[in-house]
């Protein structure tokens, strides 16, 4: 997107902006961010998980689903197990509206109130 080709309210679908509304609202928890932080470099059970987080499972198994519901993180169990990894697809389309919004930005202050 150019310069001047502005990121207008209407610039993403509804549901494409309810997904990236998801998306930021779930960044906004520490403990979420760990949770990616670890999820960089390899895939992890959720009994790792609670290991290294020092968090106990019911806890960490509601933030890993607001990180589910929010496509940061793919999940599969294999028996009684289920493993975690980060969705690099949803962690890119977060990156792309901030930039996005970042180049679009006017940074032409607003005219006096009447």
């Amino acid at each position: 997107m150019s310069k001047s080709e502005t990121l207008s309210p209407d610039s993403f679908a509804p549901a494409v902006r309810s997904t990236i509304g998801l998306g930021f609202r779930a960044l906004s928890d520490s403990l979420r961010l760990r949770i990616l932080e670890l999820l960089r470099d390899r895939e992890f059970c959720v009994c790792e998980l609670c290991d290294r987080l020092d968090t106990p499972q019911s806890k960490l198994s509601f933030h890993l689903k607001v990180l589910r519901d929010a496509q940061l993180v793919h999940h599969r169990q294999e028996g009684r197990w289920v493993y975690y990894s980060l969705d690099l697809e949803q962690v890119r389309a977060l990156e792309r509206y901030l930039s996005q919004l970042h180049r679009s930005s006017a940074l032409t202050p607003a005219p006096p109130c009447s």
